[in-house]
């Protein structure tokens, strides 16, 4: 009987002591109000003065290539190869795609072979033409017989350019079937592969060159028109945690009339691991304004709150604050200090 009543006893106080454990009643909490220190001369600290900050302002925006193509196909033809994947870097005029051109090749041969006839014919209708004119210009032969062979030279020169023509169509038709890069750039992405049927317009790859990237985003009236080609601008983009400058390159000359803004471009400097489509935000400077600024170590921590020492009544004391952005080795203070109240440094 007495080792059941002890083991009830047992079990209740250790449910007690939980649930004052879970009631935070062993821990010491900070009464509010404020805490009274030792005595302190009203010189000690150093004031909490204004000081003047740039105002700024962020625009969103996104960062894209000036220079960006699709590759295509001009004519219908199977993809025999392509040399390039995602990712790649490519130079100019670097082969890219390859067509099939075996029946091109025919084509091109049957018109040079063409093209060398008829100007065997021609230099053989040009001497013929010339023994006609000796001999009339001797009175032994009719002017009719002249007046034959210059129209044969003239009717062979006409074959002769059409089959040059011929020849260039079918040359140009054979240089479609190798599409090479037109610009210094990095592949994006491959939209086919060896064996496809490739037609006119069809999106084979896709490039861009990465020395022309910029930020497009939209600003509002008042501040773009106020903006300047050439002038530098902050560019945060927050993906890799970096802050750049970069110049303002172009602001077109026409309003959005439903957002009431204006596009601006702004270059970047290259850097291998900025890529189109990221998220770039551009900060302004747009004035400046006084604010409330003390030094960082002048705070103390306790838990979630800012604490900060104070002269007041000639004693040091205690008094929580909020506190905003974080300006170098300072931080501003949106309230729960004035102007003119003297810091001391809390004991750590």
């Amino acid at each position: 009987m007495n080792k059941k009543l002890t083991s009830v006893i047992l079990s209740s106080v250790g449910l007690l002591l939980v649930i004052a454990w879970m009631a935070d009643l062993f821990e010491d909490r900070i009464e509010p109000g404020v805490i009274e220190s030792s005595p302190a001369s009203f010189e000690q600290g150093i004031p909490a003065q204004l000081q003047p900050v740039a105002v700024t302002e962020s625009v969103p925006g996104t960062i894209v290539a000036r220079e960006a193509t699709d590759i295509s196909s001009r004519m219908m033809a199977r993809i025999e190869s392509i040399a390039v994947r995602s990712g790649d870097a490519v130079r100019k005029g670097d082969l890219l795609v390859q067509l099939e051109k075996a029946d091109l090749e025919a084509r091109s041969a049957q018109a040079r072979d063409q093209v060398a006839s008829i100007r065997a014919r021609l230099d053989e209708s040009r001497l013929q033409l010339e023994r006609i004119e000796t001999l009339l210009a001797k009175g032994q032969i009719a002017r009719a017989e002249y007046d034959r062979a210059a129209a044969a030279v003239a009717s062979m020169q006409a074959d002769l350019s059409a089959a040059e023509q011929a020849l260039h169509e079918n040359e140009t038709a054979l240089a479609f079937s190798t599409i090479r890069a037109p610009i210094d750039g990095r592949i994006i992405d491959r939209f086919a592969e060896p064996g496809d049927t490739a037609t006119p317009g069809q999106k084979l790859l896709s490039l861009y060159n990465p020395l022309s990237l910029r930020v497009e985003a939209h600003a509002r009236e008042g501040l773009a028109l106020a903006l300047t080609d050439g002038e530098s601008v902050f560019v945060d983009i927050p993906s890799l945690n970096r802050q750049s400058t970069g110049t303002v390159e172009e602001i077109v000359p026409a309003a959005n009339p439903g957002a009431r803004s204006f596009q601006l471009h702004v270059a970047l400097d290259y850097s291998p691991d900025v890529l189109p489509g990221m998220f770039a935000r551009l900060n302004f400077t747009v004035g400046a304004e006084d604010r409330l600024l003390i030094p960082v170590a002048m705070i103390s921590q306790v838990g979630q709150l800012d604490m900060i020492g104070i002269v007041e009544n000639g004693q040091i004391q205690r008094r929580v604050i909020r506190t905003g952005e974080v300006r170098g080795d300072d931080v501003e203070v949106l309230s729960g200090l004035e102007p003119g109240e003297r810091l001391v440094e809390l004991p750590r």
